[in-house]
């Protein structure tokens, strides 16, 4: 498969006023398209640097970031956030359509495109609600939709479902899942919890401490299955134990 996105020996060095803090060190690998990719490593270790320089928000001081084989261009990368960050004054409906304003991509083809995945996703009937109407998995099925409106070509997922509860996260990971593969999507997820990562990846890069570079990178190679079904398989407590010593 052809490499969507390229990081190939990136640094970042943070000036401060008394001294240079190294927050990223000649890291480098890559994700095919269509390939679902989990970021891991200690707290602290730069994770979510990695994902900022991913979306050209930051830019590494040293090495270079290619995606879709061009190395300044960033149009076509989708970007959800730790919270759902849906405005409680609008809408579901408005709260989707606002990646189409911003872009001043109003066309009726592309508000026909958000209300098929509304419908696709189940939730159409509740596009006149407001966001303090949906349960917490509801909610990042709609900010997921809505980084999905424009159409990227690469997920870029900031540990979406750290502020929910142990049992909607289950659930919020699967619908979330299911939502990526369905649409075909290429994604990048940074997150703190081993299970979380094996369950959903098809690769995962295990990051060292700061200054964060690649430890190793694991192969969960469990099957196809939901994320919920994969963590029953015998497998996935042996790529675990071997994430957990990585780490430890």
């Amino acid at each position: 498969m052809k490499d969507l996105l390229e990081i190939k020996n990136i640094s970042l060095i943070y000036q401060t006023l008394n001294d240079e803090i190294t927050a990223v060190q000649n890291l480098s690998f890559n994700v095919s398209e269509g390939e679902f990719v989990s970021v891991i490593g200690p707290s602290g270790c730069g994770k979510t640097t990695i994902l900022s320089m991913i979306a050209g928000l930051l830019q590494p001081t040293e090495g270079e970031i290619l995606f879709d084989g061009n190395k300044v261009k960033r149009d076509g990368i989708g970007y959800m956030l730790q919270k759902d960050h849906l405005f409680p004054w609008r809408n579901i409906e408005r709260n989707v359509f606002l990646p189409l304003e911003i872009k001043k991509r109003q066309s009726e083809k592309d508000k026909e495109f958000a209300y098929s995945l509304l419908k696709k996703y189940g939730l159409y009937e509740f596009r006149n609600n407001y966001p303090d109407q949906l349960s917490g998995g509801m909610r990042q099925r709609v900010a997921l939709i809505r980084t999905l409106v424009s159409a990227p070509k690469l997920l870029l997922l900031d540990e979406p479902f750290s502020a929910l509860d142990s049992q909607t996260r289950l659930r919020a990971s699967d619908d979330v899942y299911n939502i990526i593969k369905s649409e075909r999507k290429t994604t990048v997820l940074v997150t703190h919890d081993i299970s979380e990562a094996i369950a959903m990846s098809d690769k995962i890069i295990v990051l060292t401490n700061r200054p964060a570079q690649v430890k190793s990178i694991v192969y969960p190679n469990i099957g196809k299955d939901t994320p919920h079904k994969r963590r029953e398989s015998p497998e996935f407590g042996l790529c675990f134990e071997k994430l957990w010593k990585e780490l430890n």
